[in-house]
């Protein structure tokens, strides 16, 4: 778990503010407000990421996948993954994965009060193999799954992150899936942006869409391939052009042979 302090933004909680939640404290305001007046459209384009991982774990759902991992998870900013792919199959499984105490604690909060089948394991991302013995408390990993990273690569330099998703993908199934969004941005105000993010919560990397598509490896990307949140279905020949905006989120899903 990564020490607790109110007065220090953190990724889950600025994340939560952008989404209109309620679960985020005054240095997370603070740095949200800032953000936005430097690239005004932060908002719209977190949510269109929302919608489309609401479109995708219920695409997953949809194809007989009862078991869902979801890295880095952040705040469970309704829907949550476990609401969203319950509404699909109630009996479903999710295990969360975060560091963050406060998300912890709204985590376990859901994990102990009703939601049979939900699980959460406290740890770093990046220690793969730690991450996966919790996760397998609740997550049969000798049957398919759904790999969830959403909106969490870019903070990860390219190599790191095509790492990261080659060694989580190893450990899945069969007939698994991996579902990946992350933010695309380009101009003076998003550079800006990401030096401000840079000198707070974390690291943030400006990746293209070509290292996007790396981070996939070898998996089989899933119709219609790498696109944009805002118009990409999973599981439809619908190819268009990646857009041209000032910020918008990058998505993909492959299936694991």
């Amino acid at each position: 778990m990564a020490d607790f302090d109110p007065n220090i933004p953190s990724i889950a909680r600025v994340y939560d503010y952008f989404l209109g939640g309620k679960d985020n404290f005054a240095s997370d305001r603070e740095l949200g407000a800032q953000l936005i007046e430097l690239v005004p459209s932060t908002p719209v384009t977190l949510r269109e990421n929302k919608k489309y991982l609401r479109l995708a774990v219920t695409w997953a759902a949809h194809q007989g996948i009862r078991q869902f991992i979801d890295l880095g998870a952040g705040m469970p900013t309704p829907p949550a993954t476990h609401e969203i792919v319950r509404e699909a199959l109630p009996g479903a499984r999710v295990a969360y994965v975060d560091n963050d105490a406060v998300v912890l604690a709204h985590l376990d909060a859901l994990a102990v009060h009703g939601n049979k089948g939900v699980t959460v394991t406290d740890g770093d991302v990046r220690d793969v193999d730690t991450i996966l013995r919790g996760v397998a408390a609740g997550i049969d990993l000798a049957e398919p799954a759904c790999l969830v990273m959403g909106s969490l690569l870019h903070f990860f330099a390219p190599e790191a992150a095509r790492d990261l998703v080659a060694r989580y993908a190893a450990a899945l199934a069969p007939g698994s899936y991996v579902i990946l969004t992350m933010g695309i941005a380009s101009g003076e105000a998003a550079e800006r942006f990401f030096r401000m993010y840079s000198e707070g919560p974390s690291r943030l990397y400006q990746h293209s869409p070509d290292d996007f598509a790396s981070f996939f490896g070898p998996l089989e990307l899933v119709p219609p391939g790498i696109g944009d949140a805002l118009t990409a279905r999973p599981g439809q020949e619908d190819h268009r052009p990646l857009p041209d905006r000032e910020g918008w989120m990058i998505t993909g899903v492959a299936r694991v042979g």
